[in-house]
């Protein structure tokens, strides 16, 4: 095996481990919001608090989300996030915001500069998590687009520098 096609290999299996660490982290984060019960009402105030920042800080909050190929695959993808805004309508509550998606299966890593950069309408909603017994949990989902599903954003992870792809 030539040095070229191990390195080949090597980014590979790179790539692949990262679809692997980020599917776990999708499971566990879904978990803990069942867990926890998180109800819609307190993520929409995560998610203004976080319109506030993107406003005053251009702010952006990682966020891993299910994304269905063409194909029919469904896996997590990895991007982040600005918050431009939260609109109560009609009963529903809708997020926009701008979203840069860093890492899929597909592409692999992605630097900013060279990432899809896509505006996007999440709602935001209550669901029933069946189990060994019943609870309510919040959801996201897009609902102006088809195929991307069950957006977490991360508090945590937020970084200030990506104004000029936005």
């Amino acid at each position: 095996m030539d040095a070229t096609t191990l390195t080949r290999d090597f980014h590979l299996w790179q790539r692949f481990s990262k679809q692997d660490r980020l599917e776990r982290e999708h499971r566990a984060a879904r978990r803990k919001i069942a867990e926890a019960g998180t109800m819609a009402t307190r993520m929409i105030q995560a998610y203004q608090s976080m319109a506030a920042k993107g406003a005053s800080e251009n702010a952006c909050y990682r966020t891993i989300y299910k994304h269905k190929d063409a194909q029919g695959d469904v896996l997590v993808r990895e991007g982040w996030l600005k918050v431009r805004r939260i609109v109560a309508e009609g009963g529903t509550t809708r997020l926009r915001g701008t979203l840069i998606t860093t890492f899929s299966l597909a592409d692999g890593e992605r630097e900013p500069a060279d990432a899809e950069v896509e505006k996007l309408t999440l709602e935001i909603y209550d669901e029933i998590v069946a189990g060994t017994r019943m609870k309510l949990a919040c959801k996201v989902d897009r609902c102006d687009g088809e195929g991307q599903t069950d957006f977490i954003t991360f508090l945590d992870s937020v970084r200030g520098d990506l104004k000029e792809w936005l």
